[in-house]
């Protein structure tokens, strides 16, 4: 397999395990909380946690490779995240005129998933420093 195909073969995994995880989530989530999109808030800020923990770990270990980094980053994150569910979902409360509802769930998502992103690198930070403290 060349290597262009191998890094769409990456991408194309992970993103279909993303993809079902989302699906799967969101519809777990969807049992409580019915009246909004509870299931794509939740699978938004993961996701980002996620990213950053992959982000922040690929620029400290070697092993996980560029195409790893397909695999988990561009093909799970992206598969699992749903910016398109998103901006549906908002617009949708805007007209139906649910200004409230949409400006908690717009906030609420790009505040969340901003906080998440950057506490995914934390923790991982954090995880490594402790490795690397026991490990001496």
């Amino acid at each position: 397999m060349s290597g262009s195909v191998l890094k769409i073969a990456y991408v194309g995994l992970g993103g279909c395990v993303g993809a079902i995880m989302r699906y799967s989530m969101s519809v777990l989530l969807q049992r409580y909380v019915e009246s909004w999109p509870v299931g794509t808030l939740v699978v938004n800020v993961t996701g980002c946690f996620v990213l950053g923990v992959v982000i922040d770990w690929s620029e400290r270990v070697a092993w996980l490779t560029p195409e790893m980094r397909l695999l988990f980053a561009t093909g799970f994150c992206g598969g699992f995240t749903t910016m398109s569910s998103f901006v549906y979902e908002l617009l949708e409360m805007v007209r139906s005129r649910e200004y409230y509802y949409a400006m908690w769930y717009g906030g609420g998502t790009v505040v969340g998933s901003c906080v998440s992103f950057v506490a995914g690198r934390l923790a991982w930070s954090t995880i490594m420093a402790g490795v690397r403290v026991l490990w001496n």
